[in-house]
């Protein structure tokens, strides 16, 4: 639990430490359309790791109903390791969304990074408050797609890495910004 906690703050203090400073039109700016803008990745994340919530609280109320491939343990094993391989740092192949996880398309408002931090803080807190599940290998399907399934703990590797990827992202997205004087 600690281990994600301290992750979740690093990655929270990298995005506060690298945009903070930076207005509402520079967290929007992109270079083109296809590309989201630093506002729109963090924007991202929270909309991800926000649709976790749901499942993790089902789980606790008893009512989640996991599916089927969920009791093939290679397969949960082998799903989780690819997710987690896919959504890495590294950005060396480039991904596309699944439709419900898609950024407001919108000018998204300077408050941005204070509702990333609240929701980081949410998201520590339900993480802490799911050792127990943990504990017991519970395994959930992706809130994108119910045949895609890994085991919690998996899921919180992959919220981490995702967010270290979109970080990577952003930083990249600041310095083509800065070097063409926006």
């Amino acid at each position: 639990m600690s281990n994600w906690i301290q992750q979740i703050e690093r990655n929270t203090n990298e995005f506060v430490e690298a945009f903070g400073a930076l207005s509402a039109e520079q967290l929007n700016w992109k270079p083109n359309a296809k590309t989201w803008s630093i506002a729109q990745n963090i924007d991202h994340i929270i909309v991800i790791n926000e649709t976790y919530f749901p499942v993790i609280e089902s789980i606790k109320r008893g009512n989640y109903k996991a599916p089927f491939i969920a009791r093939i343990n290679f397969l949960v094993s082998l799903m989780g390791k690819t997710v987690l391989n896919a959504v890495g740092p590294d950005r060396k192949r480039k991904m596309k969304t699944f439709p419900i996880w898609e950024p407001d398309s919108s000018k998204i408002p300077a408050d941005i990074l204070e509702r990333f931090r609240k929701h980081q803080s949410v998201l520590m807190q339900c993480i802490q408050d799911s050792a127990d599940l943990v504990d017991r290998g519970i395994v959930i399907s992706s809130p994108a797609n119910r045949n895609i399934v890994y085991s919690l703990d998996k899921a919180f590797d992959i919220i981490v890495a995702h967010e270290k990827r979109h970080f990577v992202q952003a930083k990249e997205l600041y310095d083509l910004m800065v070097s063409e004087n926006h």
